[in-house]
């Protein structure tokens, strides 16, 4: 696979999954924009990681769930690089609180986060894609799309909204020659996951639910971003790809 020339922007890229897709992407010659939200210095060292690559990349702040904030990035990703072919909307929390104490407050971050700006993000994107005629709009979603987590139902339904946005977008924008593809990670060893990669109980239980027998690491999932990026999935649109060493399949065998 080659992206030689291609320019992408990733949203959420300065640490674990963002950060390794921007460099893979960097890796296979796309010119980056990375954003962060409010780790300055973590979007700085994915830069200067894709710059030792040979590759242009800029570092950009913006909330996502916010409608200006979005248009700016997109506008200083085609501004300073010089277009947008590839768009990876990434960014996510989760807030684990049991269902019947999650507040409104807690509910509204995770979706304009989590959901909202995923649609933000595709929605720019494809305003500039559409005048092209040519674009690759990857979103990452999580298993959670489809397996309940328990104290974490507004991150579930989040997640759960990604997919089915991905699928209608993939359709409505198909006849501009823009394909949308959805990425669910399992149990991948990143920053998010910190509590439970500490305790060793806890990692091996985790394991023991993965038939794979490992947990996930980041380049894992940017593998299969980097493939839906590519020309090699010209005739792939609408589709869930689920990262996660069999752990879904395991727990719902139908």
């Amino acid at each position: 696979m080659t992206l030689t020339g291609k320019i992408a922007l990733v949203t959420g890229s300065s640490s674990g999954i963002g950060r390794a897709i921007a460099i893979r992407l960097a890796r296979d010659g796309c010119d980056v924009c990375v954003n962060y939200h409010g780790d300055q210095q973590g979007g700085e060292d994915t830069k200067q990681r894709i710059e030792k690559l040979g590759r242009r990349a800029i570092n950009v702040q913006a909330n996502v769930g916010k409608a200006d904030e979005i248009r700016a990035l997109v506008q200083r990703c085609i501004t300073d690089l010089g277009g947008l072919d590839i768009m990876v909307n990434n960014a996510g929390i989760e807030i684990p609180n049991p269902i019947l104490e999650v507040t409104e407050a807690q509910w509204d971050l995770v979706i304009d986060v989590t959901l909202k700006g995923v649609f933000l993000g595709l929605q720019e994107a494809a305003r500039h894609m559409v005048r092209r005629g040519w674009g690759r709009i990857i979103t990452i979603s999580s298993i959670h799309e489809d397996a309940t987590m328990p104290g974490n139902a507004p991150y579930c339904a989040a997640k759960g909204g990604v997919r089915m946005l991905t699928r209608t977008a993939a359709v409505e924008l198909a006849p501009h020659g823009i394909t949308v593809n959805n990425v669910a990670p399992g149990a991948i060893a990143t920053p998010i996951n910190q509590k439970t990669l500490v305790d060793p109980d806890a990692v091996a239980a985790l394991i023991a639910e993965i038939p794979l027998a490992r947990l996930g690491n980041p380049e894992d999932v940017a593998g299969v971003v980097a493939f839906l990026a590519s020309d090699d999935a010209a005739y792939v649109t609408g589709s869930t790809y689920v990262v996660d060493g069999g752990m879904i399949r395991k727990r719902s065998p139908l």
